[in-house]
């Protein structure tokens, strides 16, 4: 017998590039061994953005200009000079161990220092690139006398480019205004121009700056992106740190001296025919196509807007990152289904992104999404997804070098991190979930993932702008997320259609019309469910505590997981418990039965609510600040808001505005003085944002909302003298319940004499005053014959403790006392409430 041959012994073999190691036993293959990879995120680039984009938002783009340079050129030689001596004790290192043969590998000692070099050296590269490129582009919008005209208020004639399509918010439409429909009174529109030749003052300069102009009428509404415009403005100074120089208000019209050419217009034709091929779809769908697709959202009714603010899907209605994948993806199928050679396909997705992104405007918002979408991409990647924080990390750098003002918009800063939740979470807790569903079910684990991971990292950033932390936005989220992808998919090949036939775009945007309508339905059934969101307050305190609570969750979460499955009934208790805590409970005093009009403890400033019945109600300015007039709206339990009038554009009037707007809106309504311009166009791009009509009111107009009604007789026309924005306050009586309130805004001596000329014109519609809202928190500055025409005997005063104003005036107080009226004020009672039960009115402090 012949003895056998030995095996030939075991190779082990690594490819060189390979990503596995293989064991061969002669020429049969026994298995793979794929080698143990980090699975440490690559946090190098994160860590210095993360900590160098606060720097430039907060500091970067209001600090004088020199300092920061200074700054950012100190960082620049510390990064070198950490980086050269880094390099250099790595190499000394290396060399003493060379000769030092019983010397392996540097010590930890010698590594630690090398790695905090290098970290050190990277920080100051990323805030030198940073602020460096802040310096610049504030030095060349500051160039030329823009700034200072607008300090000073000018008048100037403008050559500008219009940089943005207009957001133009239309006035309601029903009922009627001192005899004239609303629907045909003139608009309001948020235009930002770049302006490039300036003439004022006896100069004409050319210059590169920004500017925010507040227009009204349908001309401003029309004009369409790179329009090349002439116009006389009124210059004013912009907010410290905001991406305008100035923000302006027109003094005669505009003429349009040139256009946008080639692709631009091209693509503003496909834009148009888009909109003509979804004309005739639901109104809801006529809405969301083209913003799901385009981002325009001008056919969105405002009460669908309101309704995805509040669940959480306004994401939808603008272009994202989410936009930007779905049409990559698009692409990308349709190259697999035509044949197109996989090597070719990123080149023909890079110029489908191009013409998305032309089509949707090549705004900052728009190249935002574009560059977050391939991010996301990126995420979604099995074979690169750890080169994902790093890509992320450099697309924040060359988007803040770009345009350093992204910094401080809330939109860049949720992509952002919606992107790097994305990175992150959404893998790990997409398994985690899906071992958890039954088998038919595991495909939704990854989709859940992704929505509650988003909803987890932005709830921090969202705090600020709602006050509020909403409950619903992951269900909603959810259920529309299956919808979202035809909506846009079928929504880019109306487009395409479009350009060559529109009556056959028509046809096929019914297809993308089904889904669309679906989405709408979710956010609208969302937006009904009780308890749909927590209130939790829009500081930065609040957003830091949700963040840490959050971070707490997440880290809490498997253990909790596993304590609950072994002691279930303590895991009850616990939640039942925290829901008895959370839960909001509503003084059963408060407000009280019969009242007509409370106004609110919202410290230096105007802020009152009138009932209008079941939770509706019409709010009166609205205060300094979002949290007084939040927690009053609270307490009274309002639902809805059938209008907001603002007296006039005072920060102490309008700054609230954020907290009732996080309500439902219906309308704006506001006084045609727009001074001071930076806070009317604060108001207006408010309205814009939650598609709000934003409409004016002056003399002689009257209107009904529900139960309340209005005579509107203040102002009539601008008054040049004492100050223009409290003279320019809208002066109405409003009825309710029966009672009459007159509502003095802040005038001053000399619109208050204008005012008893135009009620003395028509005596009848002045009626019987029940209790006077007093002008200017109580100011001196007044004219006392306007008392004499109140027959009731409440007068309020909203004021705010310890003012330095000394409101109100001791004298006021002698004249409203020697004329026998009952004094009420929110800084010694809070928030004061005016009831009626048919005979008696009295006031009632909360």
């Amino acid at each position: 017998m012949t003895p056998r041959a030995p095996a030939p012994p075991t190779e082990r073999v690594q490819a060189p590039r390979g990503p596995s190691l293989v064991v061969l036993t002669g020429r049969e293959t026994v298995r793979r061994v794929r080698p143990r990879t980090s699975r440490r995120l690559d946090l190098r680039l994160l860590v210095p953005v993360a900590v160098v984009w606060p720097v430039v938002a907060f500091w970067g783009l209001v600090g004088p200009i020199w300092l920061v340079a200074t700054v950012a050129l100190t960082a620049l030689a510390t990064g070198v000079l950490s980086a050269v001596v880094g390099t250099a004790g790595t190499g000394g290192t290396a060399g003493r161990l060379a000769r030092d043969t019983r010397a392996r590998r540097p010590s930890v000692r010698a590594r630690g220092r090398a790695a905090a070099l290098r970290d050190l050296a990277a920080l100051c590269a990323v805030l030198a690139l940073l602020l460096g490129a802040a310096v610049g582009h504030r030095a060349v919008r500051t160039a030329g006398p823009v700034g200072d005209l607008a300090t000073d208020r000018a008048v100037v004639t403008v050559r500008a480019t219009v940089a943005g399509d207009p957001r133009a918010v239309r006035n309601g439409s029903g009922g009627t205004a001192g005899g004239q429909d609303r629907a045909h009174a003139p608009s309001v529109s948020v235009v930002r121009l770049d302006v490039t030749q300036v003439a004022g003052r006896g100069r004409s300069s050319m210059v590169t700056a920004p500017v925010l102009v507040v227009g009204r009428g349908p001309q401003w509404s029309t004009l369409r992106w790179h329009d090349e415009v002439e116009v006389v403005l009124r210059l004013g100074p912009a907010e410290p740190g905001d991406d305008v120089v100035a923000v302006a208000t027109p003094k005669g019209a505009v003429r349009v001296v040139g256009g946008a050419g080639g692709v631009f217009a091209a693509a503003d034709a496909v834009r148009q025919r888009f909109r003509s091929a979804t004309d005739a779809l639901w109104p809801d769908a006529r809405g969301l196509v083209p913003a799901l697709v385009v981002g325009d959202t001008s056919q969105t009714p405002p009460d669908l807007t309101a309704a995805m603010l509040a669940t959480g899907l306004s994401h939808l209605s603008a272009v994202s990152g989410s936009n930007v994948t779905f049409v990559l993806a698009a692409v990308v199928w349709l190259c697999g289904l035509v044949g197109v050679r996989r090597r070719w396909r990123p080149p023909v997705a890079a110029l489908g992104l191009l013409g998305f992104v032309i089509l949707a405007r090549p705004e900052p918002s728009v190249v935002r999404a574009a560059v977050m979408g391939l991010v996301g991409l990126l995420a979604l990647s099995t074979s690169r997804r750890r080169a994902g924080i790093p890509a992320l990390s450099a697309a924040i750098v060359v988007l803040l070098v770009w345009d350093p003002w992204l910094s401080r918009s809330f939109g860049f800063a949720l992509s952002s991190i919606a992107t790097l939740g994305l990175l992150v979470l959404a893998r790990p807790w997409g398994r985690t979930i899906s071992r958890r569903l039954p088998d038919r079910l595991k495909p939704l684990g990854p989709v859940l993932a992704i929505s509650i991971a988003a909803q987890a990292v932005c709830a921090p950033v969202v705090v600020p702008l709602q006050g509020s932390v909403s409950v619903v936005a992951v269900l909603a989220n959810l259920l529309a997320a299956p919808f979202v992808a035809p909506t846009t998919v079928v929504g880019v090949g109306v487009a395409l259609v479009s350009v060559v036939w529109v009556q056959g775009a028509s046809w096929l945007a019914w297809v993308a019309a089904l889904p669309a309508q679906a989405i709408a339905a979710v956010a609208r059934w969302c937006a009904e469910l009780p308890f749909g969101s927590i209130a939790w307050g829009d500081s930065a305190e609040a957003a830091v505590l949700l963040a840490v609570l959050t971070a707490a969750v997440v880290a809490a979460a498997p253990w909790a997981w596993f304590r609950t499955r072994h002691r279930p009934t303590v895991a009850v208790a616990v939640v039942v418990l925290a829901v008895g805590f959370a839960a909001p409970t509503t003084p059963i005093a408060w407000p009280p039965p019969g009242w007509a009009v409370i106004a609110c403890d919202v410290g230096q400033g105007d802020g009152l609510v009138v009932d209008n019945g079941g939770g509706h109600v019409v709010v009166i300015d609205t205060g300094p600040d979002p949290e007084p007039m939040r927690a009053c709206l609270d307490r009274i339990g309002v639902t809805a808001v059938d209008l907001v009038v603002l007296t006039h554009y005072h920060a102490d009037h309008v700054g609230g505005l954020p907290a009732v707007l996080e309500r439902p809106v219906a309308e704006i309504r506001a006084s045609p003085v727009l001074d001071p311009p930076a806070e009317a166009a604060r108001v207006a791009r408010l309205a814009a944002a939650g598609r709000i009509p934003l409409g004016e009111l002056r003399a002689g107009e009257r209107f009904t909302v529900g139960a309340v009604s209005a005579d509107v007789w203040w102002p009539a026309r601008r008054i040049d003298a004492g100050s223009v924005p409290n003279n320019g306050s809208v002066v109405l009586t409003m009825h309710v319940h029966g009672l009459t309130v007159l509502l003095a805004g802040d005038i001053e001596r000399e619109a208050a004499a204008q005012v008893l000329h135009e009620s003395q014109l028509d005596p009848q519609r002045w009626g019987r005053i029940d209790v006077l809202k007093v002008a200017h928190h109580g100011s001196s500055n007044r004219d006392d014959r306007i008392l004499d025409h109140v027959d009731g005997r409440v007068a309020l005063i909203s004021v705010g403790k310890g003012n330095d104003y000394g409101h109100p005036a001791p004298a006021t107080m002698k004249a409203l006392q020697e004329r026998g009226f009952e004094v009420h004020r929110t800084d010694l009672e809070g928030d004061v409430a005016v009831v009626t039960d048919g005979d008696e009115v009295r006031a009632v402090s909360g």
